[in-house]
């Protein structure tokens, strides 16, 4: 264990060090259109709400980066006249691939932790599991001055419904559209 723990502390720091120069620190905010899919879900409606927090961009080479996020996402649905409001901490691990200078798509998985479920002003955060994995895909345009935007789908990938089976099973849809800025 010691014989293979050296090295790929070494091998970390190593790539760490070598890429600290061009790791990029940024942020980010925009709309989000959700909704739910899955059981029981006819008449249910999307909702529109926002996106924002912290990324960085860290290449891996000349067409390739990482870009690990910490999102606040506003999700859930609607039906009849209720409005069931979802409040998210979102974690995405994006790989980017760089089409041209510039035009990237971007996949990767995500994990969120349920802040907050109510509906109109009632808590139900109870109703729902506070863990959400999902994958993401997109595509994204980063200008030289480091501006940047992006347009994400997140296809929900676990059930978020923490009640009796007679309600059967949900997923998050998440469609994003951002606008973000690299500091350094």
């Amino acid at each position: 264990m010691k014989k293979f723990l050296l090295p790929a502390v070494v091998a970390v720091l190593g790539f760490t060090n070598a890429t600290a120069q061009e790791i990029k620190f940024g942020a980010k905010g925009g709309l989000n259109f959700a909704s739910v899919s899955g059981d029981n879900t006819e008449g249910i409606d999307g909702v529109t709400s926002f996106n924002f927090g912290v990324l960085s961009e860290i290449p891996i080479s000349e067409k390739f980066s990482f870009q690990p996020e910490l999102m606040y996402s506003g999700q859930g649905y609607s039906f009849s006249d209720n409005t069931i409001a979802l409040s998210y901490l979102n974690i995405p691990l994006m790989g980017k691939y760089y089409v041209t200078k510039g035009l990237s798509v971007e996949a990767g998985p995500q994990i969120g932790f349920l802040f907050s479920a109510k509906n109109d002003d009632t808590d139900v955060k109870d109703s729902f599991k506070t863990l959400d994995f999902g994958v993401n895909f997109g595509l994204g345009y980063k200008f030289n001055n480091g501006l940047n935007f992006g347009a994400r789908y997140n296809v929900g990938l676990t059930d978020i419904n923490d009640i009796d089976n007679s309600t059967g099973k949900n997923k998050n849809g998440v469609f994003q559209l951002s606008v973000g800025y690299f500091f350094f």
